[in-house]
């Protein structure tokens, strides 16, 4: 995935709502020596959720203080109503990078602030790429939110009209057997299960989510 989005050693990437960490593992180490990794927390603008993003913030902040050796160059902020909190990103950034995080920002109404915030933060021919679990054609939004999964072409339009063009699209997380039609919508599967033990083998034997994985360009 991270070839797919022409990652290189010297870049300097940004990677929103990292969450535990997953690709900070990859990214701080490979980026360490010659490049710059900026990490920034999704802070919610509903009360509530911004609760728990900040319990999230703080799990991943105590992470990289851990291992200073492997983190201590990592640059940590947050992405809040459209803005970027904690560091100076305008026009500096050469890669940005989202992971399965589009859907709770289209229930949160934040979607389009972030799109304009990515690109401004983008140098021009900087790259957004996106992975997100891929919903059928005709899903409307609202089933969107409920269930996590999210159409192409919705991605495709919205990150165009926040003045992106998309360059090229990759199966490497595709998974045809995510039929996409469960009572916990694609919290369903693994690694969430979120129905507890009830199918759950079912749920194992198909996998994680069928993704989307886009590359687009600030022109």
């Amino acid at each position: 995935t991270l070839q797919f989005f022409d990652l290189g050693p010297t870049q300097a990437v940004l990677e929103i709502a990292p969450g535990g960490g997953w690709y900070t593992d990859i990214l701080a180490p490979y980026l360490h020596d010659a490049g710059q990794l900026y990490e920034a927390q999704y802070l919610s603008t509903s009360a509530d959720l911004a609760a728990e993003d900040s319990d999230t913030d703080a799990a991943y902040r105590r992470k990289l203080a851990a291992a200073p050796a492997v983190y201590g160059n990592v640059v940590v902020g947050t992405l809040h109503a459209g803005r970027f909190i904690g560091f100076d990103a305008k026009e500096r950034i050469d890669r940005v990078l989202t992971f399965r995080n589009i859907h709770n920002w289209i229930k949160d109404g934040q979607f389009d602030a972030n799109l304009r915030a990515f690109h401004d933060a983008l140098k021009q021919g900087g790259v957004l790429g996106v992975e997100e679990h891929r919903a059928r054609p005709g899903t409307t939004v609202q089933q969107m939110i409920d269930t996590g999964y999210v159409t192409e072409a919705y991605v495709i339009e919205h990150a165009q009209a926040a003045g992106f063009l998309l360059v090229a699209r990759s199966e490497i997380n595709a998974n045809p057997k995510d039929t996409k039609d469960y009572p916990h919508g694609v919290w369903s599967l693994p690694p969430t299960y979120q129905g507890g033990d009830v199918d759950r083998s079912r749920f194992a034997a198909i996998g994680e989510s069928d993704r989307m994985t886009l590359k687009f360009v600030k022109p």
